[in-house]
Order: structure tokens, then sequence, then C-alpha cells
């Protein structure tokens, strides 16, 4: 006999000891607390069996959502790239990150960002989550491509809910200063506020957090 939990943990496990690089940013991250970002940098840590398989999770999810795209069966949009990298070059840093999906709508003629996220609870999501949402903000500016939604996948039972997002320059302009706010501070060394305990729609984030002991301390 086998275990099959035991060959998937070694299957899905990364390896340890990976270090972020100061001056490349990712974003998905910049819409989180920026305390937890900044001990990422200094105090990387390995991700736990039981949360990678959550991220595995997530992504098969995205590629059941590129093979319903893609199907011939749904023919009113049409799958242009999936996957694909960008990134944003600032004189000081450099942004990374990956765009989920680009869809071409044929009744409007409308090409769409989609960003998909995958949520256990779909009941529960009543708008966009505000990271996700600065996410695929950065996602249309940097393609160009100025129409955008968060689509939320439960992954229970496959119902989906999207939310439309506006391109809002105003907004990016806002991201990008926090992306410099964010290599300034790694830069100097200097422990971020905690911003996430201080912020009603962040707090719940605490709970979950793995740098929660050196956060209650100050530690930095």
């Amino acid at each position: 006999m086998f275990d099959f939990n035991e060959m998937v943990t070694r299957h899905i496990e990364r390896e340890s000891g990976y270090r972020k690089t100061i001056g490349r940013y990712y974003p998905s991250e910049i819409g989180g607390c920026m305390r937890k970002v900044w001990y990422s940098y200094f105090y990387p840590k390995e991700i736990q069996p039981e949360l990678l398989k959550i991220f595995e999770m997530g992504n098969m999810l995205h590629d059941f959502v590129v093979r319903v795209l893609q199907s011939e069966k749904n023919k009113d949009v049409q799958l242009l790239q999936s996957e694909f990298p960008l990134k944003i070059e600032m004189p000081d840093f450099t942004i990374s990150g990956r765009v989920d999906d680009l869809v071409l709508v044929k009744a409007s003629g409308k090409t769409i960002v989609v960003e998909v996220k995958s949520t256990k609870g779909l009941e529960y999501v009543k708008e966009a989550n505000e990271s996700h949402v600065m996410q695929l903000q950065l996602y249309m500016h940097a393609t160009g491509i100025h129409n955008g939604i968060v689509l939320y996948v439960d992954k229970g039972n496959l119902q989906s809910k999207q939310f439309t997002v506006e391109y809002d320059e105003g907004k990016v302009g806002q991201i990008m200063e926090r992306f410099g706010q964010l290599h300034t501070l790694l830069s100097s060394k200097l422990l971020p506020m905690d911003e996430a305990k201080k912020d009603s729609k962040k707090q719940w984030l605490c709970r979950y957090c793995e740098y929660a002991d050196k956060c209650e301390k100050n530690e930095g």
C-alpha cells in the first residue's frame, strides 16, 4: 500500500531557503500588509505543505478556467493569452508578475484582462478584494488594456462571481507609490508600520500571518 497524502506533499514541496531580492517586487503582495512583505525579505520561511496544497488547488482551478475559455462550446469569447509574464521597470526597482488570462469578447470586440481567484465560500464574496483589484490595476496598466474582471470560482462547486474593474490611473499612481515606499523601507532596513492591525479590512490577515510573533514584538 501507499500513503497518497504523503505522495502529494512530496510532489509539491519546494526547496527551502528561497530568498527574495530587494529591488524585485510582486503585484500579488502589494495589497496586503507591508510589514509582512518586509519580513518575508529579511526572514524567509519555508511554505508549509498545507498552504502549498491550497496554492496547487488554485493552479488546478485556473487550468480548468483556461479549458473553459478555450472550449469550442463557448464561442462568444476567445482566449488570446494565458499565464504570460509582465515586467514594469522603475528607476530603482522592478515589478514582476504573471497575468492570468487575456480574452476577447466577440460581441463587443473588447479585450479584457481576467484575474482568476479561487474561494471556498462564494456566498461570502460580496465585492472584489482590494488586494485583487490593485493587482488587476497593475496588469491593466502594464498591458495597456483598460478593461478588467476579477473572477472568483468556488473550489467546491465551480460556481463563480465576477466583478468588473475600471482602470484608474490615479489608483495606479498610488500603487506605484506604495511599491516605492516598500523599496525605501527594505533598502534602509526600516520596519514598516503594522498596518494590518490598524486597518479593519486587513485585520483578518494577522490570524494567518507566520510573522505574528515578530510583529507583536516589533522585531526588525
